[in-house]
Protein backbone atom coordinates (compact mmCIF):
# COMPACT_ATOMS: atom_id res chain seq x y z
CA UNK A 1 0.00 0.00 0.00
CA UNK A 2 1.27 3.45 -0.92
CA UNK A 3 2.17 5.59 2.10
CA UNK A 4 1.36 9.13 1.01
CA UNK A 5 1.15 10.61 4.51
CA UNK A 6 4.86 11.31 5.04
CA UNK A 7 6.58 12.83 2.01
CA UNK A 8 10.22 11.97 2.55
CA UNK A 9 11.11 13.97 -0.56
CA UNK A 10 10.00 17.22 1.09
CA UNK A 11 13.21 18.93 2.31
CA UNK A 12 11.22 20.76 5.01
CA UNK A 13 10.64 17.42 6.74
CA UNK A 14 14.33 17.02 7.55
CA UNK A 15 14.46 20.36 9.40
CA UNK A 16 11.58 19.56 11.73
CA UNK A 17 12.45 19.35 15.44
CA UNK A 18 10.25 16.27 15.80
CA UNK A 19 12.05 14.42 12.98
CA UNK A 20 13.26 11.58 15.25
CA UNK A 21 9.71 10.80 16.35
CA UNK A 22 8.39 10.98 12.78
CA UNK A 23 11.02 8.58 11.46
CA UNK A 24 10.74 6.20 14.40
CA UNK A 25 6.97 6.01 13.92
CA UNK A 26 7.38 5.45 10.19
CA UNK A 27 10.01 2.76 10.73
CA UNK A 28 7.61 1.05 13.10
CA UNK A 29 5.32 0.43 10.13
CA UNK A 30 8.12 -1.49 8.37
CA UNK A 31 11.74 -1.07 7.21
CA UNK A 32 10.75 -0.73 3.54
CA UNK A 33 7.66 1.15 2.38
CA UNK A 34 6.15 2.34 -0.87
CA UNK A 35 6.05 6.12 -0.55
CA UNK A 36 5.03 9.06 -2.73
CA UNK A 37 7.49 11.72 -3.89
CA UNK A 38 6.79 15.17 -5.28
CA UNK A 39 8.74 14.85 -8.54
CA UNK A 40 9.53 11.19 -9.05
CA UNK A 41 6.33 9.30 -8.36
CA UNK A 42 6.14 6.28 -6.04
CA UNK A 43 9.42 4.78 -4.78
CA UNK A 44 10.36 2.08 -2.31
CA UNK A 45 11.77 3.89 0.71
CA UNK A 46 14.37 2.11 2.84
CA UNK A 47 14.42 3.58 6.36
CA UNK A 48 16.33 0.90 8.26
CA UNK A 49 20.07 0.29 8.50
CA UNK A 50 20.09 -3.42 7.69
CA UNK A 51 18.11 -3.08 4.48
CA UNK A 52 20.08 0.04 3.52
CA UNK A 53 23.30 -1.98 3.74
CA UNK A 54 21.73 -4.74 1.67
CA UNK A 55 20.88 -2.30 -1.12
CA UNK A 56 24.17 -0.41 -1.12
CA UNK A 57 26.26 -3.58 -1.15
CA UNK A 58 24.37 -5.16 -4.06
CA UNK A 59 25.05 -3.15 -7.24
CA UNK A 60 24.13 -6.13 -9.42
CA UNK A 61 20.60 -6.25 -8.00
CA UNK A 62 20.21 -2.57 -7.17
CA UNK A 63 21.67 -0.63 -10.08
CA UNK A 64 22.79 3.00 -10.43
CA UNK A 65 22.39 3.03 -14.19
CA UNK A 66 18.88 4.51 -14.15
CA UNK A 67 19.85 7.29 -11.77
CA UNK A 68 21.45 7.69 -8.36
CA UNK A 69 19.43 10.64 -7.01
CA UNK A 70 15.83 11.75 -6.98
CA UNK A 71 14.98 14.89 -8.88
CA UNK A 72 15.17 13.89 -12.54
CA UNK A 73 11.40 13.38 -12.73
CA UNK A 74 9.17 10.32 -12.94
CA UNK A 75 10.24 7.91 -15.67
CA UNK A 76 13.20 10.05 -16.75
CA UNK A 77 16.81 8.88 -16.87
CA UNK A 78 19.48 11.49 -16.12
CA UNK A 79 22.13 12.42 -18.65
CA UNK A 80 25.50 10.77 -18.17
CA UNK A 81 24.32 7.21 -17.58
CA UNK A 82 27.23 4.86 -18.19
CA UNK A 83 29.63 7.80 -18.39
CA UNK A 84 29.77 8.92 -14.75
CA UNK A 85 30.95 7.02 -11.68
CA UNK A 86 27.69 7.81 -9.93
CA UNK A 87 25.61 6.49 -12.83
CA UNK A 88 27.17 3.15 -13.63
CA UNK A 89 27.86 -0.19 -12.03
CA UNK A 90 30.99 -2.36 -11.81
CA UNK A 91 33.13 -3.05 -13.78
CA UNK A 92 32.60 0.22 -15.66
CA UNK A 93 32.40 2.06 -12.34
CA UNK A 94 35.88 0.85 -11.35
CA UNK A 95 37.34 1.99 -14.67
CA UNK A 96 36.02 5.52 -14.24
CA UNK A 97 36.97 5.70 -10.56
CA UNK A 98 40.56 4.53 -11.09
CA UNK A 99 42.20 7.79 -12.28
CA UNK A 100 40.83 9.80 -9.35
CA UNK A 101 41.60 7.29 -6.61
CA UNK A 102 45.17 8.40 -5.93
CA UNK A 103 44.17 12.07 -5.55
CA UNK A 104 41.84 11.19 -2.68
CA UNK A 105 43.87 8.45 -1.04
CA UNK A 106 44.18 8.30 2.77
CA UNK A 107 47.93 8.91 2.50
CA UNK A 108 47.59 12.07 0.41
CA UNK A 109 44.77 13.32 2.60
CA UNK A 110 46.89 12.84 5.74
CA UNK A 111 49.77 14.68 4.09
CA UNK A 112 47.46 17.56 3.15
CA UNK A 113 45.83 17.77 6.60
CA UNK A 114 48.31 20.24 8.22
CA UNK A 115 47.90 22.70 5.36
CA UNK A 116 44.12 22.33 5.43
CA UNK A 117 44.13 23.02 9.17
CA UNK A 118 46.12 26.21 8.62
CA UNK A 119 43.57 27.31 6.01
CA UNK A 120 40.74 26.67 8.48
CA UNK A 121 42.50 28.65 11.21
CA UNK A 122 42.90 31.55 8.81
CA UNK A 123 39.19 31.49 7.95
CA UNK A 124 38.17 31.78 11.60
CA UNK A 125 40.84 34.42 12.33
CA UNK A 126 39.42 36.57 9.52
CA UNK A 127 35.85 35.88 10.63
CA UNK A 128 36.66 37.15 14.11
CA UNK A 129 37.41 40.60 12.68
CA UNK A 130 33.74 40.95 11.68
CA UNK A 131 30.93 42.00 14.02
CA UNK A 132 28.75 39.19 12.68
CA UNK A 133 29.27 36.53 10.03
CA UNK A 134 27.35 34.01 7.99
CA UNK A 135 28.96 30.83 9.24
CA UNK A 136 27.95 28.96 6.08
CA UNK A 137 30.02 31.37 4.01
CA UNK A 138 32.95 31.04 6.42
CA UNK A 139 33.14 27.26 6.21
CA UNK A 140 32.27 27.10 2.49
CA UNK A 141 35.57 28.75 1.62
CA UNK A 142 37.56 25.75 2.83
CA UNK A 143 36.25 22.92 0.61
CA UNK A 144 36.18 25.30 -2.33
CA UNK A 145 39.83 26.22 -1.84
CA UNK A 146 40.87 22.59 -1.34
CA UNK A 147 38.97 21.40 -4.41
CA UNK A 148 40.22 24.24 -6.58
CA UNK A 149 43.79 23.51 -5.49
CA UNK A 150 43.28 19.85 -6.38
CA UNK A 151 42.02 20.81 -9.84
CA UNK A 152 44.44 23.76 -10.19
CA UNK A 153 41.54 26.15 -10.89
CA UNK A 154 42.81 29.71 -11.40
CA UNK A 155 41.98 32.15 -8.62
CA UNK A 156 39.94 34.34 -10.98
CA UNK A 157 37.55 31.46 -11.71
CA UNK A 158 36.87 30.28 -8.17
CA UNK A 159 33.87 32.45 -7.34
CA UNK A 160 32.15 31.22 -10.50
CA UNK A 161 32.84 27.61 -9.59
CA UNK A 162 31.23 27.90 -6.15
CA UNK A 163 28.25 29.82 -7.56
CA UNK A 164 27.39 27.17 -10.13
CA UNK A 165 28.02 24.39 -7.60
CA UNK A 166 25.41 25.98 -5.35
CA UNK A 167 22.89 26.05 -8.14
CA UNK A 168 23.67 22.52 -9.27
CA UNK A 169 22.97 21.00 -5.85
CA UNK A 170 20.80 23.57 -4.09
CA UNK A 171 18.43 24.70 -6.84
CA UNK A 172 14.77 24.36 -5.84
CA UNK A 173 13.79 22.60 -9.08
CA UNK A 174 15.31 19.99 -11.38
CA UNK A 175 15.57 22.67 -14.08
CA UNK A 176 17.59 24.96 -11.81
CA UNK A 177 19.90 22.12 -10.80
CA UNK A 178 20.49 21.16 -14.43
CA UNK A 179 21.23 24.79 -15.27
CA UNK A 180 23.98 24.81 -12.65
CA UNK A 181 25.65 21.77 -14.15
CA UNK A 182 25.25 23.24 -17.64
CA UNK A 183 27.22 26.31 -16.58
CA UNK A 184 30.00 24.31 -14.95
CA UNK A 185 30.41 21.78 -17.75
CA UNK A 186 31.61 24.21 -20.50
CA UNK A 187 34.23 25.54 -18.11
CA UNK A 188 35.44 22.05 -17.27
CA UNK A 189 35.44 21.12 -20.97
CA UNK A 190 37.77 24.03 -21.73
CA UNK A 191 40.10 22.99 -18.91
CA UNK A 192 40.11 19.33 -19.99
CA UNK A 193 40.94 20.23 -23.61
CA UNK A 194 43.75 22.51 -22.52
CA UNK A 195 45.30 20.03 -20.13
CA UNK A 196 45.02 17.07 -22.45
CA UNK A 197 47.42 18.99 -24.67
CA UNK A 198 49.57 20.32 -21.84
CA UNK A 199 49.02 18.22 -18.71
CA UNK A 200 50.14 19.26 -15.26
CA UNK A 201 50.17 17.71 -11.81
CA UNK A 202 46.47 18.06 -11.01
CA UNK A 203 43.30 15.98 -11.05
CA UNK A 204 41.96 17.45 -14.30
CA UNK A 205 45.19 16.52 -16.09
CA UNK A 206 45.21 13.04 -14.56
CA UNK A 207 41.68 12.31 -15.75
CA UNK A 208 42.15 14.03 -19.11
CA UNK A 209 45.12 11.78 -19.95
CA UNK A 210 43.74 8.55 -18.44
CA UNK A 211 43.59 5.54 -20.77
CA UNK A 212 41.36 2.49 -20.60
CA UNK A 213 42.51 -0.40 -22.77
CA UNK A 214 45.05 1.89 -24.41
CA UNK A 215 42.46 4.53 -25.36
CA UNK A 216 42.05 7.92 -23.80
CA UNK A 217 38.93 8.27 -21.68
CA UNK A 218 36.37 10.14 -23.85
CA UNK A 219 36.35 13.85 -23.12
CA UNK A 220 32.64 13.79 -22.31
CA UNK A 221 33.25 11.14 -19.64
CA UNK A 222 36.12 13.15 -18.15
CA UNK A 223 34.01 16.32 -17.96
CA UNK A 224 30.96 14.63 -16.45
CA UNK A 225 33.01 12.92 -13.75
CA UNK A 226 34.85 16.12 -12.89
CA UNK A 227 31.50 17.89 -12.62
CA UNK A 228 30.35 15.23 -10.17
CA UNK A 229 33.59 15.41 -8.13
CA UNK A 230 33.62 19.22 -7.93
CA UNK A 231 30.00 19.63 -6.88
CA UNK A 232 30.05 16.73 -4.45
CA UNK A 233 33.39 17.68 -2.94
CA UNK A 234 32.41 21.25 -2.21
CA UNK A 235 28.83 20.75 -1.06
CA UNK A 236 29.22 17.70 1.19
CA UNK A 237 31.91 19.31 3.34
CA UNK A 238 30.16 22.67 3.30
CA UNK A 239 26.93 21.34 4.77
CA UNK A 240 28.39 18.73 7.10
CA UNK A 241 30.72 21.34 8.62
CA UNK A 242 28.03 24.03 8.98
CA UNK A 243 25.51 21.58 10.44
CA UNK A 244 28.18 20.16 12.74
CA UNK A 245 29.15 23.60 14.04
CA UNK A 246 25.49 24.47 14.61
CA UNK A 247 25.16 21.28 16.64
CA UNK A 248 28.19 22.18 18.77
CA UNK A 249 26.98 25.77 19.19
CA UNK A 250 23.63 24.50 20.47
CA UNK A 251 25.31 22.09 22.88
CA UNK A 252 27.90 23.90 25.03
CA UNK A 253 28.63 20.65 26.85
CA UNK A 254 29.73 19.04 23.59
CA UNK A 255 31.66 22.17 22.57
CA UNK A 256 33.63 22.04 25.82
CA UNK A 257 34.22 18.31 25.40
CA UNK A 258 35.73 18.78 21.93
CA UNK A 259 37.64 21.87 23.05
CA UNK A 260 39.21 19.96 25.95
CA UNK A 261 40.84 17.52 23.56
CA UNK A 262 39.55 14.57 25.57
CA UNK A 263 37.79 13.07 22.56
CA UNK A 264 39.49 11.87 19.40
CA UNK A 265 38.82 14.24 16.49
CA UNK A 266 38.38 11.38 14.02
CA UNK A 267 35.59 10.04 16.25
CA UNK A 268 34.06 13.51 16.49
CA UNK A 269 34.00 13.79 12.70
CA UNK A 270 32.40 10.39 12.24
CA UNK A 271 29.73 11.01 14.86
CA UNK A 272 28.82 14.41 13.44
CA UNK A 273 28.67 12.86 9.97
CA UNK A 274 26.26 10.24 11.32
CA UNK A 275 24.26 12.79 13.28
CA UNK A 276 23.81 15.30 10.45
CA UNK A 277 23.60 12.85 7.50
CA UNK A 278 23.49 15.75 5.04
CA UNK A 279 23.53 13.51 1.96
CA UNK A 280 19.91 12.53 2.47
CA UNK A 281 19.37 9.73 0.01
CA UNK A 282 20.68 7.32 -2.60
CA UNK A 283 18.55 6.07 -5.49
CA UNK A 284 18.79 2.62 -7.06
CA UNK A 285 16.71 0.59 -9.55
CA UNK A 286 15.97 -3.11 -9.10
CA UNK A 287 17.34 -5.26 -11.95
CA UNK A 288 15.27 -8.27 -10.90
CA UNK A 289 12.43 -9.19 -8.59
CA UNK A 290 13.80 -9.23 -5.04
CA UNK A 291 12.60 -9.47 -1.45
CA UNK A 292 13.67 -6.55 0.74
CA UNK A 293 12.48 -5.95 4.27
CA UNK A 294 9.51 -8.24 3.79
CA UNK A 295 8.39 -6.48 0.60
CA UNK A 296 8.59 -7.69 -2.99
CA UNK A 297 10.43 -5.22 -5.19
CA UNK A 298 9.73 -5.78 -8.88
CA UNK A 299 12.28 -5.40 -11.64
CA UNK A 300 12.45 -1.77 -12.78
CA UNK A 301 11.06 -0.32 -9.58
CA UNK A 302 13.07 2.37 -7.82
CA UNK A 303 14.47 2.03 -4.32
CA UNK A 304 15.62 4.97 -2.20
CA UNK A 305 17.95 4.51 0.76
CA UNK A 306 17.28 7.36 3.21
CA UNK A 307 20.54 8.08 5.00
CA UNK A 308 19.27 9.91 8.07
CA UNK A 309 16.81 7.16 9.10
CA UNK A 310 19.41 4.44 8.51
CA UNK A 311 21.97 6.34 10.59
CA UNK A 312 19.44 6.78 13.40
CA UNK A 313 18.18 3.20 13.47
CA UNK A 314 18.19 1.84 17.06
CA UNK A 315 18.84 -1.65 15.73
CA UNK A 316 22.23 -0.47 14.44
CA UNK A 317 23.16 2.34 16.85
CA UNK A 318 22.79 2.47 20.62
CA UNK A 319 21.19 5.78 21.62
CA UNK A 320 20.76 6.77 17.95
CA UNK A 321 19.25 10.16 18.79
CA UNK A 322 22.13 11.11 21.07
CA UNK A 323 25.58 12.38 20.10
CA UNK A 324 28.16 9.92 21.42
CA UNK A 325 31.66 10.99 20.43
CA UNK A 326 33.30 7.76 21.58
CA UNK A 327 30.80 5.61 19.66
CA UNK A 328 32.57 2.45 18.52
CA UNK A 329 32.08 0.98 16.08
CA UNK A 330 30.45 3.77 14.11
CA UNK A 331 29.56 2.20 10.79
CA UNK A 332 27.44 5.10 9.57
CA UNK A 333 26.33 5.44 5.96
CA UNK A 334 26.83 9.20 5.65
CA UNK A 335 29.48 8.70 2.95
CA UNK A 336 27.86 5.68 1.35
CA UNK A 337 28.92 2.05 1.32
CA UNK A 338 30.19 -0.57 -1.08
CA UNK A 339 31.29 0.16 -4.63
CA UNK A 340 29.95 3.72 -4.49
CA UNK A 341 31.51 4.65 -1.15
CA UNK A 342 32.49 8.31 -1.48
CA UNK A 343 35.77 8.50 -3.37
CA UNK A 344 36.65 11.71 -1.54
CA UNK A 345 35.89 10.37 1.96
CA UNK A 346 39.48 10.63 3.32
CA UNK A 347 39.83 14.21 2.10
CA UNK A 348 36.35 15.18 3.31
CA UNK A 349 37.13 13.85 6.78
CA UNK A 350 40.42 15.76 6.83
CA UNK A 351 38.57 18.96 5.94
CA UNK A 352 35.86 18.41 8.54
CA UNK A 353 38.48 17.65 11.19
CA UNK A 354 40.24 20.89 10.30
CA UNK A 355 37.04 22.95 10.56
CA UNK A 356 36.04 21.54 13.94
CA UNK A 357 39.60 21.69 15.31
CA UNK A 358 40.14 25.28 14.19
CA UNK A 359 36.74 26.35 15.51
CA UNK A 360 37.27 25.10 19.07
CA UNK A 361 40.87 26.34 19.01
CA UNK A 362 40.10 29.88 17.85
CA UNK A 363 36.58 30.42 19.24
CA UNK A 364 35.18 30.53 22.75
CA UNK A 365 31.66 30.28 21.40
CA UNK A 366 29.33 30.58 18.41
CA UNK A 367 26.08 32.43 19.07
CA UNK A 368 23.54 31.96 16.24
CA UNK A 369 21.47 35.05 15.44
CA UNK A 370 17.88 33.96 15.03
CA UNK A 371 16.65 30.58 13.82
CA UNK A 372 18.84 28.57 11.40
CA UNK A 373 17.83 28.97 7.76
CA UNK A 374 17.78 25.57 6.06
CA UNK A 375 18.12 25.02 2.33
CA UNK A 376 15.60 23.27 0.11
CA UNK A 377 17.92 20.60 -1.25
CA UNK A 378 17.04 16.92 -1.09
CA UNK A 379 20.54 16.03 -2.27
CA UNK A 380 22.77 17.84 0.21
CA UNK A 381 20.47 19.05 2.96
CA UNK A 382 21.89 21.71 5.21
CA UNK A 383 21.95 25.38 6.07
CA UNK A 384 21.30 28.16 3.60
CA UNK A 385 22.53 30.78 6.05
CA UNK A 386 23.67 30.81 9.67
CA UNK A 387 24.19 34.39 10.91
CA UNK A 388 26.23 34.28 14.08
CA UNK A 389 28.35 36.18 16.54
CA UNK A 390 31.76 34.67 17.13
CA UNK A 391 33.68 35.18 20.36
CA UNK A 392 37.43 34.71 20.34
CA UNK A 393 38.91 32.20 22.72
Amino acid sequence: MLNAVTDLSDPALWARPDLPEIIDDLRGEGPVQLTATAEDGPVWSVISYREAVQVLRSPVVFSSEQGSLLGSGEGLTPAGVGKMMALCDPPRHRELRAPATAAFSPGRSRAAAPGILEMARGLFDRALTEARVDLVDVVSALPLAVMCDLLDVPEADRDMVVRVCDQAFLGDTAEQRRAGHQQLIPYLLHQVMRRRLDPGDDLISTMATHRIGGRLLPIEDVVLNLDNIVVGGVQTVRHASAMGLLTLAQRPDLWRLVQSGSVDMDSVVDELLRWTSVGLHTLRTATEDVELGGRTIRRGERVVVWTWPANHDPEAFTQPHEIVFDRSPNRHLALGLGAHYCIGAPLAKAELGAVFSAAVERLASIEPIGAPQYNRSLINFGLERLPALLTAR
